[in-house]
C-alpha cells in the first residue's frame, strides 16, 4: 500500500501537472505559429493521426498505447521541442477520441494531454542540451554520433510519461506506484525504444535525401509492422489470461472441496478454516501485500493449511486430553504431508511453501525445517498468527476458549519468539478496530433441534402433521416421572429410556467433584458396568470431561477418546459415543455419555433427546425435584402443532 496522500495534496499535484502541460502546449503553439512550418512536419502529423488511431489495450489493465511514438519522436528531433510537444498533443487527442466510448471525463482528458506534452518537451530539451546540437532538420550531423543522447532522450520520455500516469492510477486504486509501473508500464519500453529506432532511421533517410518528405512516407510501413506484431502478441496474452482464469476457477473448486473434507475430519474446528481465511486476507492487505499472486496463495493456504490432518488418526486429532510425545510427533507431520499433497496440484502461486512452513517459529524453534526470521515465507508468518488466534478463541476438547483479550495477550507474549513482531502488532491493531461481536453464541436449543431434526428422521417418529410421535412422548414422560420418584435408580432408568430411542449399548453418568476437580462414573447401566463403574476422568479432559467443562454436547466422537486403552479390553468394543453436560441452575453436575458399538449411530435428533432429559437427570443426581422431562416434550408438541 502507498502511504496515504491527502486529497488536497493530490489535487495540488494534479493541478500543477495540468497547468505546466497547458503552458508547454501554449508556448509550443505560439512558437510554431511564429515560425514557418515545413511540409515534412505536416506529413509526420498525418502519419501520427493514422497510427494513433491504431491503438492497443493491455489486457486487464487501464492502459492503452499506440505505434505513433516513431513519428512524435522524429518530429521532436527534427524540428525541436515545440514541434514534438504539439504533435504528441495531437496524438493524445486522437487516442482519446478512440476511447470516447468510455465517456472520458474532461478532468482526465486534461491530465492525459498534459503529461505526454510535458514529458516530450522536457526530454527533447534534455537531448539538445546534452548533445550540443540544434533541431536535426538543419543540423545534419551523423545519427551514429548521437546514439547515446538519443537513447537517453527516449528513456527520459518513456519514464516521465509513464511514471506520472502510474502515480495517478496508484492514487486512485490506493496501490504502490512502483508496482503499478512495473506491472503495466514497464513492458511498454519496447514500443518507445522501437519508436526511437525508427526515428533514427527516418532522420538518416531525411538527411540522405535532402529533407525529402517522401522518405517519411517510404518508412511509414515499419510502425505498422510493429502494430501487427504487438496485436498478435496481445491476442495470445489475452488467450492465456482466459486459460489462467479457467485454471484458477478449477483450483478454487478443488480448494473448497478439500476444505470441506478437512472440516469434516476435524470435529472440533468446524468453521476454523473459513475464519482464518477471512482474517488472513485482511492482515495481508494491512501489511501491504499488493501482489495478487501472493494474496491468492495466502487465501488458498488458509483453507488448505490443515490438509495434512486427513492423514492423522482421528483418536489423535480429536483427543480431548494432552497428546503424548509420540502422538505430538504424528500431529506435527501434517504440515509436511499437506504440502507434499499440494505439490502435485501445480498451483500458479506459492501455496505450498505457506502450508509447509506455517508452524515455523520466528526464533527458529518451529517445524518442520526450523526456519527463522525472514527465511519463513511472509504468508506463513501471517497464517501462523491468525491460526493461533482463532484456535485460542475457539472451544477445544482439551480446554475452553479464551476471550479475545486473553488471546491477544498470548500473541503478544509470543511475539519475537514464535511470531514476527510486525505481524502481531498489525493484527492486534486490526482486532482493536473491529466492531464488537454482537452475534449470540449458538446454544444447544434442544426444543428447536427436536422439532427440526424430527422431519428428517425415521417416519415412525413423526406424523404427517409434524407432531411428535406419542410413543416418544410416553417413553420420555415415563422416564421423567420415574426419575423424580426413584432418583437412586437414575442409571437404570436413564439407560432404559435412551436404549428405546437410540442404539445405546451402555450409559454412564459422571458426577463432578469440585474438591478433586474430576468426574467419577457413579451410575452405569447396560454393558461394561464392572469396567466403567468408578472410572475417574479429569475435569476438562477426554470427551466426558470436555463436554462438562464446555457445558455443551458432542455426538459420534470416537469412544477411545473417552475410554482410552480400556476400549480394546471390552467386548464388543464401543466405537462411538454421545455425551452431554449435566448442569442445574448454571452449576455443572457432571456429564452423561452413551456408548454404542455402531459407527456414527447418533443423529442430531438423538442429541436433542438427551438435551431434554439432561436437566431432569441433573436434578435427580442432586436429589432435587424438577418438572418431569415429559412436560418439556408435551410443551414442544404444543409449540410444534401451533
Amino acid at each position: 500500500m502507498i502511504a496515504p496522500l491527502s486529497q488536497r495534496a493530490w489535487q495540488l499535484a494534479y493541478v500543477l501537472v495540468v497547468v505546466c502541460g497547458a503552458l508547454v502546449v501554449a508556448v509550443s503553439l505560439r512558437q510554431m505559429i511564429a515560425e514557418p512550418v515545413p511540409l515534412s512536419w505536416f506529413v509526420l502529423a498525418g502519419l501520427t493521426v493514422v497510427s494513433g488511431a491504431a491503438t492497443l489495450r493491455l489486457p486487464n489493465a487501464p492502459v492503452s498505447f499506440s505505434i505513433s511514438d516513431s513519428f512524435t519522436i522524429t518530429a521532436a528531433l527534427l524540428f525541436g521541442p515545440a514541434a514534438g510537444a504539439v504533435i504528441v498533443t495531437i496524438d493524445t487527442l486522437v487516442i482519446s477520441r478512440q476511447l470516447a466510448r468510455r465517456e472520458l471525463r474532461v478532468r482526465r482528458l486534461a491530465f492525459n494531454v498534459a503529461v505526454p506534452a510535458l514529458a516530450m518537451w522536457v526530454a527533447a530539451h534534455g537531448f539538445f542540451l546534452g548533445a550540443g546540437v540544434g533541431p536535426l532538420i538543419a543540423d545534419e550531423r551523423p545519427v551514429a554520433g548521437l546514439l547515446l543522447p538519443l537513447l537517453l532522450f527516449t528513456a527520459g520520455y518513456f519514464i516521465l510519461n509513464t511514471a506520472v500516469v502510474a502515480c495517478a492510477i496508484a492514487f486512485e486504486q490506493r496501490q504502490n506506484p512502483a508496482d503499478i509501473w512495473r506491472r503495466h508500464f514497464l513492458p511498454l519500453w519496447v514500443g518507445h525504444f522501437g519508436g526511437g529506432s525508427v526515428a533514427a532511421i527516418l532522420i538518416t533517410l531525411v538527411h540522405s535525401r535532402g529533407a525529402d518528405w517522401t522518405a517519411l512516407a517510404l518508412v511509414a510501413g515499419i510502425p505498422l509492422v510493429f502494430y501487427a506484431m504487438f496485436k498478435n502478441v496481445l491476442g495470445r496474452v489475452q488467450d492465456q489470461l482466459v486459460h489462467l482464469e479457467d485454471v484458477n476457477k478449477m483450483h478454487v473448486a478443488t480448494i473448497e472441496t478439500l476444505a470441506h473434507a478437512i472440516d469434516a475430519k476435524d470435529q472440533v474446528t468446524h468453521g476454523h478454516l473459513r475464519r482464518v481465511q477471512v482474517r488472513a486476507k485482511q492482515l495481508a492487505i494491512a501489511l501491504g501485500i499488493d501482489d495478487s499472486g501472493d494474496r491468492r496463495a495466502l487465501e488458498a493456504a488458509s483453507l488448505l493449511h490443515d490438509l495434512g490432518k486427513l492423514a492423522v488418526p482421528e483418536h489423535i486429532l480429536n483427543k480431548p486430553g494432552k497428546l503424548t510425545a509420540a502422538e505430538l510427533e504424528v500431529m506435527r507431520r501434517h504440515a509436511s504431508i499437506g504440502a507434499d499433497i499440494l505439490s502435485s496440484m501445480d498451483f500458479s502461486y506459492p501455496v505450498v511453501p505457506i502450508v509447509r512452513h506455517h508452524h515455523e517459529n520466528w526464533d527458529g524453534t518451529g517445524y518442520p525445517r526450523g526456519l527463522r526470521g525472514e527465511q519463513i515465507p511472509l504468508g506463513a508468518r501471517i497464517l501462523a498468527v491468525v491460526d493461533c488466534y482463532d484456535a485460542l478463541t475457539s472451544d477445544r476438547p482439551y480446554r475452553p476458549k479464551m476471550s479475545s483479550e486473553e488471546a491477544v495477550a498470548v500473541l503478544q507474549e509470543r511475539s519475537g519468539t514464535m511470531y514476527e513482531p510486525r505481524v502481531v502488532d498489525t493484527f492486534v491493531r486490526l482486532l482493536a478496530a473491529e466492531p464488537a461481536d454482537t452475534h449470540p453464541a449458538p446454544g444447544p436449543a434442544a426444543f428447536t433441534l427436536i422439532s427440526e431434526t424430527m422431519q428428517s428422521d425415521a417416519a415412525r417418529r413423526v406424523t404427517s402433521a409434524g407432531v411428535v410421535d406419542p410413543g416418544l412422548l410416553g417413553i420420555m414422560l415415563d422416564a421423567g416421572v420415574a426419575l423424580g420418584r426413584r432418583p437412586h435408580d437414575i442409571g437404570d432408568l436413564t439407560h432404559s429410556a435412551v436404549s428405546q430411542l437410540m442404539p445405546a449399548m451402555s450409559t454412564a453418568i459422571y458426577l463432578y467433584d469440585p474438591a478433586t476437580d474430576s468426574m467419577t462414573a457413579e451410575h452405569v447401566s447396560g454393558r461394561y458396568v464392572s469396567a466403567l463403574k468408578g472410572m475417574v476422568i479429569p475435569f476438562g479432559q477426554r470427551v466426558s470431561g470436555w463436554v462438562a467443562a464446555q457445558r455443551s454436547s458432542i455426538r459420534n466422537s470416537d469412544a477411545a477418546l473417552d475410554l482410552g486403552s480400556l476400549t480394546m479390553r471390552l467386548s464388543p468394543p464401543p466405537r462411538t459415543c454421545l455425551s452431554a453436560a449435566l448442569q442445574l441452575d448454571g452449576v455443572v453436575v457432571g456429564a452423561i455419555t452413551i456408548y454404542s458399538a455402531s459407527a456414527e449411530p447418533f443423529t442430531e435428533y438423538h442429541a436433542a433427546i438427551v438435551d431434554v432429559l439432561a436437566p431432569r437427570i441433573a436434578a435427580a443426581c442432586a436429589g432435587r425435584q424438577e418438572p418431569a422431562a415429559g412436560r418439556d416434550v408435551a410443551d414442544l408438541q404444543t409449540r410444534r402443532a401451533s
